[in-house]
């Protein structure tokens, strides 16, 4: 009944054994993936593995990181791949002010117009923030994006900043930094957050629980993010399993 809702399967690091992963993924429960595409290499990566695999669907979009690659070419790219029936998301977009691997106006720019392509297209967006609180939640407010809503995955802010993402209309991501001891943010917000406006995800290779850290992650455990939302929340887990799930699908239009 568990739903990774960011994943990265097209990385290098699961080419000898993708499948096998893959296994691993169901015995743990895992029935649907949302790999998302975070440049033009890796949206096409992603369509192709949601139509090698019924359970696994893609979003396409361009990351902060790589911004600075923008062209129209690209674009009617992603307006390409977005048509594909198992393409349920636009993302990750966003902001990352913490490696600034693009010029940060740069970032702001395709981010508003990645927001642009997600109304055009009535698709939810996948949002990535890292030390940008503030410029994304002005952004996100500005290009309306509450229009198709979405998520914000990983999400690092405080519980203040997630009660105003929770009023715009958006989801908030839980992955693996919910399992560590010193992640107190995070914590709180697992808490606090309702159980209807929650999706968890691994953002896998990246962002390995515990006790697995460290090593690289893989959706099956995806599963040890939901034991620790049940144990926060005092609710069982196959109840954190069976909402998040419906969640997903609900934010993404799928089943």
């Amino acid at each position: 009944m568990l739903f990774d809702t960011h994943a990265h399967l097209e990385e290098r690091n699961f080419v000898d054994d993708l499948d096998e992963v893959l296994v691993r993924a169901k015995e743990q429960g895992v029935s649907l993936i949302l790999n998302v595409g975070y440049n033009l290499k890796h949206a096409r990566l992603s369509v192709d593995l949601a139509k090698k695999y019924d359970f696994i669907y893609a979003a396409v979009g361009l990351h902060p990181h790589d911004a600075k690659d923008a062209t129209d070419e690209l674009w009617e790219e992603i307006y390409t791949l977005a048509a594909h029936p198992k393409v349920v998301a636009i993302g990750e977009m966003g902001l990352d002010y913490y490696w600034d691997h693009s010029p940060r106006e740069v970032q702001r720019q395709v981010f508003r117009h990645q927001i642009g392509i997600a109304k055009d297209l009535k698709m939810p967006i996948i949002i990535h923030d890292r030390d940008a609180h503030q410029d994304v939640l002005t952004i996100v407010k500005e290009e309306g994006a509450s229009q198709v809503g979405g998520v914000f995955h990983a999400f690092s802010g405080s519980w203040e900043m997630a009660r105003e993402v929770l009023n715009l209309g958006f989801y908030i991501a839980i992955g693996g930094p919910v399992t560590f001891k010193n992640a107190r943010k995070v914590l709180e917000v697992a808490q606090k957050v309702p159980l209807d406006r929650l999706l968890l995800e691994t953002d896998c290779p990246f962002l390995t629980p515990h006790p697995y850290r460290g090593k690289r992650n893989e959706p099956g455990y995806v599963k040890l993010v939901a034991e620790k939302i049940a144990e926060l929340k005092n609710v069982p887990f196959e109840e954190v399993c069976r909402v998040t799930k419906e969640n997903g699908q609900k934010l993404f239009q799928i089943g």
